[in-house]
């Protein structure tokens, strides 16, 4: 269960004692290297892809004005709409399937919030020292080092936030014409909110809620529980090897060593109470885990919503255990099952499922994204009249072609009717129809029937065939004569 945040009854009648600042203690090991190479890869990432061109054109950009956006040479139209679900599909079925499989791994490695959040601690330690020196710092009196020190990190947390949100507002405005823009002071109007805002939600939130925004403003921790099962991998303490705890010296067995063992004998060079300090498990209660939490949470007290599954504690357990020779492990990634000694089933069948639905949508979004056709047609016809009658007696039916080329070249295509057509005659222009790269083109077409050949409705198909390629589309359609 996780602790409570302890009523404080003060004479200003405030019922609950503000959350103390988390000064988390700086620590190595594979799961921090892990994390640090997610960190570099992931801002990487977001701060070099804007720069990055393709085919002439910035590799990621989300044209709002234009409702286009370009992904590393693929164009998406709001017609493309469906793929926008398809993604968020993945993306849910991503997160239930290593919810289930492996806890908190988003939250600890990949989530924007701890990716800027490790930045921002980073640029403090370099302005303020480690744990203890930030301690001191903030009890301390304000003098000439204290201003200065704060100084450094606030100006170098403003500077990296504004960058982070300029390049925010790459994504959507050329990055370039936006660098431009920013040199001369003539940004537009959005484009400084935006950049202001995200600057300023990326110091708020990174630089000083921090984990405040992953116990209380995020809602993943509240329903990750729901996804959870006995046999979901979590970082867990291991109770059992490590109660009770106690401090004692280096070469006192553990309890792993004295399980496997004979009782060792009592001898008189034992001091006093060392005999007491061989029934102790092997948490000597350093406290470090605690310390080197980002949320500032006891891992020992069990399984914790504010757990965000970064393995810091993992790290600096093993050191400690390293250090004093006792196995790793006490603190570590485990299953309910396995703590208990029961049998532990890490694939069973909501991890089948969850993964066999994710690679469906994985292969059927790369497939559709990949062999998608650069061309829609929309048919309408003319709805002021159901036909009319031309000076010779024959049926005439206007209809208004709407042809998108989502390609990035010219296409020239030709209009005919592939079904139904008997009898009916194609305005001759429709033979040669130019459509820009990236452009719409409205055609307005007329289809004709001799006196007395059409009566009634018949079903037509239309088709619209690129002239320079194999692009074609088909559009169905109704042709009206009297009845």
């Amino acid at each position: 269960m996780s602790k409570q945040i302890p009523l404080k009854v003060v004479d200003d009648g405030a019922m609950y004692e503000s959350a103390p600042k988390v000064y988390s203690r700086e620590i190595s090991g594979r799961f921090q290297n892990l994390r640090l190479i997610a960190v570099w890869v992931l801002l990487g990432l977001y701060y070099v892809m804007p720069w990055v061109n393709w085919d002439g054109r910035q590799a990621v950009l989300f044209d709002l004005p234009a409702r286009k956006f370009y992904i590393l040479g693929l164009s998406f139209w709001p017609q493309d709409f469906v793929f926008l679900a398809m993604l968020l599909m993945i993306a849910a079925f991503a997160l239930f399937f290593f919810t289930a499989l492996a806890g908190r791994l988003w939250c600890g490695y990949a989530c924007p919030q701890t990716v800027w959040t490790e930045v921002f601690i980073a640029m403090e330690r370099l302005c303020e020292g480690d744990r203890g020196k930030q301690m001191k710092l903030d009890a301390g009196p304000w003098n000439r080092d204290k201003i200065l020190r704060k100084t450094a990190k606030h100006t170098l947390w403003i500077v990296f936030a504004l960058w982070t949100g300029f390049t925010f507002v790459g994504f959507f405005t050329p990055i370039r014409t936006l660098a431009l823009e920013v040199s001369t002071l003539s940004l537009g109007g959005w484009e400084w909110f935006w950049t202001i805002f995200y600057s300023v939600a990326t110091w708020g939130n990174a630089g000083f809620l921090r984990e405040q925004v992953c116990k209380y403003m995020c809602p993943y921790a509240r329903f990750q529980g729901a996804m959870f099962d006995r046999d979901t991998l979590i970082i867990a303490y291991d109770s059992e090897r490590g109660e009770p705890r106690g401090s004692r010296r280096k070469g006192v067995p553990s309890v792993l060593a004295r399980a496997t063992s004979d009782p060792l004998p009592t001898s008189p060079s034992l001091r006093e109470g060392e005999e007491k300090k061989q029934s102790l498990g092997d948490c000597i209660d350093c406290t470090i885990c605690v310390q080197v939490c980002p949320t500032g949470i006891d891992i020992r007290d069990g399984l914790q919503y504010e757990c965000i599954a970064c393995g810091a504690c993992v790290d600096a357990c093993d050191s400690v255990m390293d250090k004093i020779g006792y196995p790793r492990g006490l603190v570590r990634y485990a299953t309910l099952n396995s703590l208990e000694h029961k049998t532990p089933h890490v694939i069973r069948p909501r991890i089948i499922v969850y993964g066999f639905i994710l690679l469906a949508l994985i292969a059927g979004f790369t497939y559709s994204v990949f062999n998608r056709t650069p061309l829609i047609i929309d048919v309408l016809r003319d709805r002021n009249a159901l036909y009319r009658v031309v000076a010779d007696g024959a049926i005439e039916n206007a209809y208004t072609f709407k042809i998108v080329n989502k390609d990035q070249v010219a296409h020239r295509y030709a209009i005919r009717i592939a079904e139904g057509g008997e009898g009916l005659t194609l305005a001759a222009h429709a033979a040669d129809v130019a459509v820009d790269a990236e452009g719409v083109a409205n055609v307005a077409v007329t289809v004709q029937a001799a006196a007395g050949s059409v009566k009634g409705q018949r079903e037509i198909v239309f088709e619209v065939r690129a002239l320079d390629g194999d692009l074609q589309r088909t559009q169905k359609s109704r042709f009206f004569g009297p009845f």
